[in-house]
């Protein structure tokens, strides 16, 4: 990335943009995505958002090729909240519904394909569907 690129970016003050704004790589370190935050343990908890960093990508197709990653300061940082233990109960048995195949009643071991609403075996018959190998 050209320093010229680098230089649009920068804008700390938000003088341009409505907040401030780092290119990749340059915001200071108490700036994090919720990414970054989530790798640590943390949430944004309520903060709003703190800065923006923003970078040129050609593969990405945003208009005018730019990227956009919020910024929450680490310091407002809340921890992340854990799953009590019936939530955790209710995800399992929310799992295992969208692994259980309608017609044949069987747990196929994969979440189902939507599009077709029952197991490869259903669908396709046991004899074209491959083993998986173990």
């Amino acid at each position: 990335m050209s320093s010229r690129i680098r230089a649009a970016f920068l804008d700390p003050t938000a003088a341009r943009h409505d907040i401030p704004t780092y290119p990749w790589r340059i915001a200071p370190p108490h700036l994090l995505t919720r990414r970054q935050l989530a790798a640590r343990g943390l949430r944004p908890g309520g903060q709003d958002v703190q800065a923006q960093v923003m970078w040129a990508s050609r593969r990405y197709r945003a208009p005018g090729g730019i990227r956009v990653a919020f910024l929450y300061d680490v310091r407002f940082a809340l921890p992340k909240r854990t799953a009590t233990p019936r939530q955790l109960a209710a995800l399992a048995k929310a799992n295992a519904a969208r692994r259980t195949c309608p017609d044949c009643r069987k747990d196929a071991g994969y979440v189902l394909p939507r599009h077709l609403g029952t197991c490869l075996n259903c669908a396709y018959g046991p004899e074209t569907v491959e083993p998986v190998a173990a």
